[in-house]
């Protein structure tokens, strides 16, 4: 149970360490190079890493849900970020990603810099909820390791 809790919660930190990657590495400059973030054009591909990471992520908070459910205190703070990592999955299916994959295709010299610009300056918001998130499983791993 102390294992899979702690694996959920270095998911969900790997996931804010790859947010503040991309907020501090790739976001500053993509927009004037599109290029960077286009993998036909020889950029980078986010999907390789945020598809794994959430796929992962996902099922070990389940996992977790399952083996600590006894647990009161720590299923509320499993619950918090199931709830928290819930609403940035579906803020993101429904904006954030489709206009990334729009970026990501466009043909050379069509990306509107201050599109790009609102883009990265939005997605900034969606750390407080991984911060939540982060911190809701960490939460629950200090509770999970004084039970067992």
């Amino acid at each position: 149970m102390l294992i899979v809790v702690a694996v959920a919660a270095a998911l969900a930190c790997a996931g804010v360490g790859g947010g503040l990657y991309e907020f501090s590495v790739i976001d500053p400059f993509w927009p004037r190079r599109p290029d960077l973030v286009q993998p036909a054009r020889g950029g980078i591909s986010r999907k390789r890493f945020w598809i794994a990471i959430h796929v992962a992520f996902e099922v070990v908070l389940i996992a977790a849900l399952v083996t600590t459910w006894p647990q009161p205190s720590v299923r509320t703070c499993l619950l918090a970020a199931l709830a928290s990592h819930g609403v940035m999955r579906l803020w993101s299916a429904f904006d954030f990603i489709p206009k990334a994959q729009a970026f990501e295709r466009a043909p050379p010299g069509t990306v509107s810099e201050a599109a790009a610009r609102a883009w990265t300056a939005r997605s900034r918001l969606r750390l407080p909820l991984d911060l939540l998130t982060c911190g809701a499983l960490l939460w629950a791993l200090v509770l999970a390791a004084r039970t067992s």
